[in-house]
């Protein structure tokens, strides 16, 4: 039996924005865009990880009732979920190539614990760690 996480899932305030800024910013690509009524079901890939899938969903109906949903933005706006962590090679040219795309880093590279880490936010307010690889490690 195989096992094992395949769609981890990130509340965003706009899905068409979200799906611009991980496709057209972070170079991931799209895995599944289907609609049934008001509900969507969007996800993405890194193209380096095609066995998981990253959910880029709404708070909302059918799932959440309008005021849980309210309250779920808003938690996301605020900065207040925990951080994703995306590897890369290179932390400082990554964050060059990113920064020039327009994405808005909230930390710049920093070098500790024998690696180098940078950070940023989606458009919806998701935080996320960018970490290289450090060094012998992968």
């Amino acid at each position: 039996m195989n096992q094992g996480i395949g769609v981890v899932g990130l509340y965003v305030r706009d899905q068409d924005e979200a799906l611009a800024f991980y496709v057209g910013k972070l170079g991931f690509g799209v895995h599944t865009d289907v609609g049934n009524g008001d509900y969507r079901w969007l996800t993405v890939q890194h193209p380096a990880q095609p066995s998981f899938q990253l959910g880029l969903f709404r708070p909302g109906p059918p799932v959440h009732d309008a005021a849980t949903a309210q309250a779920l933005q808003a938690l996301v706006a605020k900065g207040a979920m925990p951080p994703l962590v995306l590897h890369v090679d290179d932390c400082r040219a990554t964050y060059a190539r990113l920064s020039a795309e327009g994405v808005e880093f909230n930390q710049e590279p920093v070098e500790r614990y024998g690696t180098v880490d940078a950070g940023f936010r989606d458009p919806s307010g998701n935080g996320w760690k960018m970490i290289q690889a450090a060094a012998g490690k992968n």
